[in-house]
């Protein structure tokens, strides 16, 4: 088996042509410091997986462990015109993160969508509450195990004469 190259410390692959790094959730952080040193001064995504009903994935480098969710983080290089992909295991018993605010202020957002939708929580958000459904919601509509249909929707002219 071929050896995996490291980065900042944690094991890099390719997929789709991009550079992929899998950082472990402790080093996450300091990862992304070092890539912002390096010149990935722009997150551009922050979303996430819900491995739940699919544990087999691939692509993951030998030593790096599945968990349930995965944050993928989308950073740019505009000066060495790469683009760059992290994808961090958060395990389903304590599904918390670092936020990246403070590096990136453009994470807010999709931090706070991650957190709506699949309750991911990011440690040091400055404003950590739902974005997209109401404040009063229970659950998160994004997870797998999450029950679909429980709103009914009535179209517009459903039933109606033709």
């Amino acid at each position: 088996m071929a050896d995996v190259e490291l980065r900042h410390g944690v094991p890099e692959t390719r997929a789709l042509g991009q550079v992929v790094l899998h950082p472990p959730r402790g080093a996450y952080r300091d990862v992304v410091a070092g890539l912002r040193q390096e010149g990935f001064t722009m997150c551009v995504d922050v979303t996430a997986v819900d491995y739940l009903t699919h544990p087999g994935r691939s692509g993951l480098p030998p030593g790096v462990a599945p968990e349930r969710f995965e944050v993928v983080v989308t950073l740019l290089s505009f000066e060495r015109r790469e683009r760059l992909r992290l994808r961090v295991q958060v395990p389903e018993h304590d599904p918390v993160l670092d936020s990246l605010y403070d590096l990136h202020p453009s994470s807010e957002a999709p931090e706070r969508e991650v957190f709506d939708m699949f309750g991911v929580a990011f440690e040091g958000h400055p404003d950590l509450t739902r974005i997209l459904m109401p404040e009063d919601w229970e659950g998160h509509p994004l997870r797998k195990d999450y029950s679909v249909g429980r709103i009914p929707v009535q179209f517009k002219a459903a039933g109606a004469p033709r």
